[in-house]
C-alpha cells in the first residue's frame, strides 16, 4: 500500500512545501526539517509578546502572532503569521508552525510541521508528526512518537507493515481531521483528511480519508446503596 502526501495534505496551505520535493511518503520529511531550518531560516521576532515569554535566538515569529507569558520557544523555531501562542506552550528543537495556528496550554512540540490554521489548544503533545491545514487535536491528545522497544515504526496494513525506517515518528494527520480529546494516538499513526477519531480512543494504523473510527463503551448501571434519604 502507497501513501501518497497527495492523500493527506493540500499543499498550498503551507509556505514550506518545498519540504515535500522528491518523497515518496509524507513522513519523509521529518528528517529533513533539522537540515530546512539551519539553512532558511533567518530569525526575527515581528509578532507580539504578552509579559515575559522566552523566545530564544533561533527563532523567526511572522507578522500579529501572539506569544503569551509562560510560554518557551527554544527553537530552531519558524512560527507563521496570525497565530496564538499560549501560556505554558512548549516549542523545542525543530518546529515549523503554519499561519493562522494556535498553540495552546501545556502543549508540547518536537520536529514537527503544522500546516496553517491548526489547533493544538489545551495538553497536546506533537512528536515528530505532521498535522495538516485545519487539523484540530481535542484537549488530551498524545501523538506517541517512540516505540516501548525503541524499535524501528512500522504501519500495519492489510498487505503487512509498511516500516517508516524511522525509531521516531508519531502521525501523520491530514488536513481537516478532528481527534477527540483523550485520545493516544501509537507511533506511525496515519489519519487521512477529514476523518474523525472519537474521543478516549488507542488508535492504532491507518484510517483512511473522510472515515470515522468509533469507540464504543459499555456502561453498567448499579443502584447505589447507603445514600441519605
Amino acid at each position: 500500500m502507497m501513501f501518497s502526501v497527495e492523500e493527506f495534505f493540500d499543499l498550498s496551505h503551507c509556505e514550506h512545501r518545498s519540504l515535500f520535493e522528491n518523497i515518496e511518503h509524507p513522513w519523509d520529511v521529518l528528517p529533513k526539517i533539522a537540515s530546512y531550518l539551519q539553512f532558511r531560516l533567518k530569525p526575527g521576532l515581528h509578532g507580539r509578546l504578552i509579559g515575559k515569554p522566552f523566545v530564544s535566538g533561533a527563532v523567526f515569529v511572522g507578522k500579529n502572532t501572539v506569544i503569551e507569558q509562560g510560554a518557551m520557544i527554544k527553537g530552531p523555531a519558524w512560527i507563521g503569521e496570525n497565530c496564538e501562542i499560549r501560556n505554558g506552550c512548549y516549542i523545542r528543537e525543530n518546529v515549523i508552525i503554519g499561519d493562522g495556528v494556535v498553540a495552546g496550554n501545556s502543549s508540547e512540540f518536537k520536529n514537527c510541521l503544522v500546516f496553517d490554521n491548526a489547533q493544538i489548544p489545551h495538553f497536546n503533545y506533537v512528536g515528530d508528526s505532521i498535522l495538516g491545514h485545519g487539523a484540530h487535536l481535542g484537549a488530551g491528545v498524545i501523538l506517541s512518537n517512540v516505540r516501548l522497544d525503541k524499535g524501528v515504526i512500522s504501519i500495519p496494513t492489510p498487505e503487512g507493515p509498511v516500516s517508516t525506517g524511522l525509531r521516531k515518528f508519531g502521525a501523520v494527520v491530514g488536513d481537516h481531521a478532528e481527534i477527540g480529546c483523550n485520545s493516544v494516538l501509537s507511533p506511525g499513526s496515519l489519519v487521512g483528511r477529514d476523518s474523525v477519531i472519537y474521543p478516549g480512543s488507542q488508535w492504532r494504523g491507518y484510517l483512511p480519508a473522510t472515515h470515522i473510527a468509533k469507540l464504543r463503551q459499555e456502561f453498567e448501571l448499579v443502584q447505589r446503596m447507603g445514600t441519605r434519604d
